[in-house]
């Protein structure tokens, strides 16, 4: 465990790296250079992945945190309930939510079904992705 606690760092910073990347680099360069839905195919896939990724890390690093949080109160060095675990339970809601649950909801929505507009929930959508990445920053930034 003492090997995956020198982890955590790295794979924020990675994590982080990887949001970046598909929030500026690219899904802006596929809709740039791309027909509209083929864009938006390569970009739904891309963030797919990146789901995918998040689920695996976002636990990950939960069952790390919480290990040194637990080890750290029976010293009686603090709480089992840490800000960083916070941060980590943060970013698996944000990608649950986020992807998961509006995903099936934004296919419905661009079939014309369900109450709610493709775009109110692509909104939605990515304002779960950006607080992913403060969430997911300000994480890095405390393990630094």
């Amino acid at each position: 465990m003492k090997f995956l606690e020198r982890l955590r760092g790295p794979l924020a910073g990675a994590w982080l790296g990887v949001l970046l990347c598909l929030a500026f680099m690219a899904a802006p360069t596929a809709f740039a250079q791309l027909e509209r839905a083929q864009a938006g195919q390569l970009a739904g896939h891309l963030f797919k992945l990146e789901a995918q990724l998040a689920l695996v890390l976002s636990i990950l690093l939960f069952i790390v945190e919480r290990t040194w949080a637990a080890r750290r109160a029976e010293q009686g060095q603090g709480s089992r309930l840490t800000l960083n675990l916070l941060l980590v339970l943060g970013c698996l809601f944000c990608t649950v939510l986020g992807y998961y649950a509006l995903q099936p909801m934004m296919e419905a929505a661009r079939a014309g079904q369900g109450r709610f507009s493709f775009g109110a929930l692509h909104g939605a959508s990515s304002g779960f992705f950006a607080l992913k990445g403060v969430l997911l920053l300000v994480y890095a930034w405390r393990l630094a």
